[in-house]
Formats: structure tokens, C-alpha cells, sequence
């Protein structure tokens, strides 16, 4: 009887194996720190790395400008002339297109802009992104008058 004594007692001597509620909840809030920290990092790198395809984009419209204004000696009407054969017949056999694809909407949702006679470039066009806003005419439009 002494010998089941001893087992009950070296039971309650011997630590558990596992984690504690407090420790698991030590390591959870760690996760969620350093989780919240790396999005931060990330939604700024995607931040830029959108501002760069749009910049991207604006180089590729305005080679094809300038393609569709060496047959034609202006600019397009509008953006679809570069890749929608014209309907006259005297331009569809000047049209020497596609001049590119049909455009996709910039990386916020929202659809580029533009216009053949130019506010910001008075001597040509205009075609930009109304950047993260979605807002036309704010500081965060991206267009053919930027240097970036």
C-alpha cells in the first residue's frame, strides 16, 4: 500500500509537459506584433511598386503615340484609336495598328485618362492615372508630365 502512495505522490512531484495559457498567449501576441509590423513594410513596397507600373504604362502609350502620329501626323482622338481600326476608309488605310493593346484599368481599379489636346503638356497629350485616390486632379496623379 505504501508502494501506491509513493507512485501518487512522484505524480504530483513531476512538472506537466506542454505550455502554459500564459505562454501561449505570450507567443500569440508576439505573432500579431511582428505580423502588423511586416504588413506595414509590404503595403509600402506595393505602394511604389504600383507607382512604377504606371510609370511603366505611360512610357508604353506614348511609343504608341508616337507610332499612330508618324501615320496619321496627330495624335489619336482617343486612346481606343490604338488599337480599333478606324471605320473611314482614307484613315483605315493609313492605320497601321495595332499600335498596342487594349488598356486594363491601373493598378487601383480605376481607368487611365486621356485627353489629345494636353492642359499640363500644352504642345501634345495628356494621359495619366488618377493615382491611389482615384481622385482626377490631385497630387497623387501620375501622368506623361512627370519626371519619374
Amino acid at each position: 500500500m505504501t508502494r501506491g502512495k509513493l507512485t501518487r505522490a512522484r505524480r504530483r512531484t513531476h512538472p506537466r509537459s506542454g505550455f502554459t495559457l500564459i505562454e501561449v498567449l505570450l507567443v500569440l501576441i508576439i505573432l500579431v506584433i511582428l505580423g502588423s509590423l511586416a504588413t506595414g513594410v509590404f503595403t509600402g513596397t506595393q505602394e511604389q511598386a504600383s507607382k512604377r507600373a504606371v510609370a511603366s504604362q505611360v512610357g508604353f502609350v506614348d511609343e504608341a503615340i508616337g507610332r499612330y502620329r508618324m501615320d496619321f501626323n496627330k495624335n489619336p482622338d482617343e486612346l481606343s484609336d490604338l488599337w480599333d481600326k478606324p471605320s473611314d476608309s482614307d484613315d483605315a488605310d493609313k492605320w497601321a495598328g495595332p499600335y498596342m493593346k487594349e488598356l486594363k484599368n491601373d493598378p487601383w481599379g480605376n481607368e487611365y485618362q486621356y485627353a489629345a489636346k494636353g492642359k499640363k503638356n500644352s504642345d501634345g497629350y495628356d494621359f495619366w492615372s488618377t493615382g491611389p485616390d482615384g481622385k482626377d486632379g490631385t497630387e497623387d496623379d501620375i501622368g506623361n508630365w512627370d519626371d519619374e
